[in-house]
């Protein structure tokens, strides 16, 4: 998650995000995002805004026992769920450690990591370019970054319907919320700012993908429930609710099948050196 506050979600949202955004949004992305820094045994590896430590947990199992794993994030709703996930980990995995602290300003000393990644953690950052700066100066020389940032909400039908429901139903301001994510979806901007870092053979791709969720309904309610966008929405009347799950519905009507929601996504996945 962000240091942003537009992307602070409390009381139980961490949970949910966990168990049903998880699953639906971000689980098939982990893979790819770690992939990216190819982490071998032995390795140090820093999650910058790891939130419930989707990546943190994969990577651990990749550098194994002899490795080293910090997951880092601003919000400790989310850094408890991470912690109470990793307790299952298996023993081969590597220690990790949960620490509560901004990208901007991390309390590591410098080359203290082989690897860092953020997946879906760069675009909320008030001041992306020190963060990055954070991430580049905490890296070994030659050591390894991976960035995961959605493309424009253009490319993903789905959200792009729901933050336009919103903007109707609930108000400008969750709408907002809504579209944050996909704040930093051009490939030249990204590298533009992987590059003043100091970073160098920066590789940017595009990679489509999917979202699945059991029905529209749930697709709101759990979107909503497990994101910043809950205080908001909390607030209307249970009409305005209804008629956002209604016009929502209509919309997707198109993406259904056998009653279960799914539609595309796209992200890029960017790699680079120190």
């Amino acid at each position: 998650m962000s240091d942003g506050g537009q992307w602070q979600v409390a009381g139980n949202a961490a949970e949910t995000y966990e168990r049903a955004l998880i699953p639906a949004v971000f689980a098939a992305w982990a893979p790819l995002v770690v992939a990216l820094a190819d982490p071998r045994p032995g390795e140090r590896v820093l999650d910058v805004a790891c939130g419930t430590g989707l990546v943190t947990r994969l990577v651990a199992r990749q550098v194994g026992r002899t490795g080293n794993v910090v997951g880092l994030d601003l919000n400790p709703g989310m850094l408890a769920v991470a912690a109470s996930s990793a307790a299952s980990e298996p023993p081969t995995s590597a220690l990790i450690t949960w620490e509560e602290a901004s990208a901007t300003r991390m309390p590591f000393p410098d080359a203290a990591f082989d690897i860092a990644y953020s997946q879906l953690g760069l675009q909320f950052f008030p001041d992306r370019p020190t963060a990055l700066r954070e991430m580049h100066r905490v890296l070994v020389s030659s050591g390894r970054l991976g960035l995961m940032v959605w493309r424009s909400i253009e490319h993903s039908p789905g959200f792009g319907i729901l933050a336009a429901a919103l903007a109707r139903h609930v108000g400008s301001e969750a709408a907002g919320i809504m579209r944050a994510p996909f704040s930093l979806a051009e490939a030249e901007e990204l590298r533009g700012l992987i590059a003043a870092a100091g970073f160098r053979d920066i590789t940017i791709r595009p990679v489509p993908g999917t979202v699945r969720f059991p029905s529209v309904a749930r697709f709101v309610q759990d979107y909503v429930a497990g994101s910043p966008l809950a205080g908001h929405v909390a607030k209307v009347s249970d009409e305005a609710r209804a008629a956002l799950v209604s016009e929502v519905s209509d919309a997707l009507r198109s993406h259904l099948a056998a009653g279960a929601l799914a539609f595309p996504i796209e992200a890029h996945l960017a790699s680079a050196r120190k």
